[in-house]
């Protein structure tokens, strides 16, 4: 099991939607397989299952992503399994690393692209 948590800002409709985009166009085998959405009091949680074929463990593993918060102040949580194939032990966690590093790369664009229009509104000021 791999996991990947991180603090974000911006929109939550234009993550969520840049998220699936990203995960589901990274891996030709990847499928979304469920999803679930919450709104309580202001506070939005969105759950999104997502299962892809590990070329290199020769078989299926899942990633779940849920992304939670209140306005721009959002929390990601990203984690993957069933990429080992062992019975006893885990072994050849390689497929479950590279599926959540499909989630770094989207989040390091997305920061990218919230410095970049934090620094144009900073600009016509």
């Amino acid at each position: 099991m791999a996991k990947l948590e991180k603090r974000l800002c911006g929109d939550f409709d234009a993550i969520l939607a840049r998220l699936d985009e990203g995960i589901l166009s990274g891996s030709m085998s990847a499928t979304l397989e469920e999803q679930s959405d919450f709104e309580l009091n202001g506070v939005r949680c969105a759950v999104r299952v997502y299962e892809r074929y590990s070329w290199t463990g020769g078989n299926r593993l899942s990633m779940t992503l849920t992304l939670f918060g209140s306005g721009s102040e959002l929390n990601l949580s990203a984690i993957t399994s069933g990429g080992s194939n062992a019975v006893f032990f885990k072994m050849n966690t390689i497929g479950e690393d590279a599926f959540l590093d499909t989630i770094q790369g989207l989040i390091n664009d997305l920061s990218n692209q919230v410095q970049q229009e934090d620094s144009l509104k900073s600009q016509r000021f």
